[in-house]
């Protein structure tokens, strides 16, 4: 080998040499942008699932009430109902189960909570619409409404007309009173004095309660429930007969002046409502009962019937 020969190849071996010392950081740079890179795809594309996620779950509310599509899958249901509407009555004015939050202008409320609930395990999508009490349970039983909520009191003569569901709590009556009030502790005292009058809600089962322990004309019904403790506070009725966790939420900033007393008048069961025949009454009692078994429907029931601290005040 001749020398001009050596002197190229150690040219090239040095050069290859420079080369490779300078390239050698150049792979673990490389790799760890390519790892950013694809750490950065892969957040975006968890940012992307969880925005589909909020979408998916998304509530819009128009005029207050709370607007779902069709919720649950047709593979998790326990019955599929394939998306349908199903649409569910409500007064908007009944704490705790359903009314309007002052604060928010929103619906809630047991109600709100439940149903879509089911509608999930039963793939609908849940219609909630408000009506009066007065004629709430005509329309269910006309087929206006395929259900109501609204804490509805489970009686042999409504089911003559119409079906419930199975029961989803027990509620007992008690009277609501003014506060020092020391001419009866109970109904039967209340009712052995002539001159007191009892206020209470027309077509409700407080009212029916109300006539069993006295004559109709000591009766004063009112349109709603507000109404009749309105009445209460100025005189003109002397104790209101209400469902306890209802005349919890009435007393409110009211409870420097009004009270419940005496022992409960009835324990009766409350239940969804539906036309007769229905043929949702099934998936909705399966829908239920996997509520009660799992443990939900007790913690929701603490949450309103227990824990409960919104007043009439706080509502529209």
């Amino acid at each position: 080998m001749n020398n001009a020969r050596k002197i190229s190849l150690i040219v090239l071996l040095a050069g290859a040499f420079v080369l490779a010392a300078c390239s050698a950081p150049a792979a673990p740079a490389e790799e760890a942008a390519a790892e950013e890179a694809s750490a950065e795809e892969a957040m975006e594309e968890d940012a992307t699932d969880e925005e589909t996620t909020e979408e998916i779950m998304e509530v819009n509310y128009v005029d207050g009430i709370p607007q779902y599509g069709c919720l649950g899958t047709a593979e998790d249901a326990l019955v599929d109902l394939e998306c349908r509407e199903v649409t569910f009555a409500v007064e908007n004015a009944y704490l705790p189960f359903n009314y309007i939050e002052i604060e928010t202008n929103q619906a809630a409320g047991w109600d709100y909570e439940v149903f879509p609930m089911i509608c999930e395990m039963l793939h609908c999508t849940p219609v909630f619409v408000e009506t009066v009490w007065e004629t709430m349970i005509q329309q269910v039983q006309e087929g206006q409404f395929d259900m109501a909520g609204d804490g509805i009191t489970i009686k042999p003569e409504r089911d003559e007309n119409g079906d419930f569901s199975i029961g989803y709590v027990n509620t007992v009556m008690r009277l609501l009173v003014n506060q020092g009030e020391d001419r009866f502790a109970s109904i039967e005292e209340f009712a052995a004095d002539p001159d007191l009058i009892m206020g209470t809600q027309i077509n409700t089962t407080n009212y029916d309660t109300a006539v069993e322990f006295l004559p109709e004309e000591r009766v004063q019904a009112f349109d709603t429930f507000p109404f009749a403790n309105q009445a209460l506070i100025a005189g003109d009725v002397d104790a209101v007969i209400m469902d306890e966790v209802v005349g919890l939420g009435y007393q409110g900033e009211n409870a420097d002046i009004l009270e419940l007393i005496g022992p409960p008048i009835t324990s009766d069961e409350l239940g969804f409502y539906f036309p007769e025949g229905s043929e949702l009454v099934d998936p909705v009692n399966q829908a239920l009962q996997v509520l009660m078994d799992n443990g939900t429907l007790n913690e929701i029931n603490e949450k309103y019937f227990v824990n409960f601290d919104l007043t009439y005040d706080d509502v529209q």
